[in-house]
């Protein structure tokens, strides 16, 4: 079992930036891989962004790259998203997510690659 506690979201302005964070226990960390995902009403929750266990390996959803930046603290349990020039459209809740422990090695970036998932954070960019 694992659980998570994502941190971090709420209400910016257009070309704002937020920083959130997910905080995970319950097991070994630093030997899975971890995503984040987001989701509007009504929507199915999309890829984000993922990390490899290492923190060496990442991928990002073309609708981000180049505006967010995944990394993870192994030491402190903890994954990040900074999320930079951002958009009305990034309106969404936000999720992080452990995946499955075949992924040893490598980046997923499938929604059912994923095993656990934390409440969500909100995060609204105002026009």
């Amino acid at each position: 079992q694992v659980q998570l506690v994502e941190s971090g979201g709420g209400l910016v302005q257009t070309g704002g930036s937020l920083r959130l964070s997910c905080a995970a226990s319950g097991r070994t960390f630093s030997t899975y891989a971890m995503g984040w995902f987001r989701q509007i009403p009504g929507k199915e929750r999309e890829f984000v962004a993922a990390i490899d266990t290492r923190g060496r390996s990442t991928n990002y959803a073309d609708s981000v790259k180049g505006r967010f930046t995944i990394s993870r603290d192994n030491a402190k349990n903890t994954v990040y998203l900074q999320m930079t020039s951002l958009k009305p459209e990034d309106t969404a809740v936000y999720y992080c997510a452990v995946a499955s422990p075949r992924w040893l090695i490598g980046v997923p970036t499938e929604l059912g690659e994923y095993d656990y998932w934390g409440q969500g954070t909100q995060v609204t960019v105002s026009s």
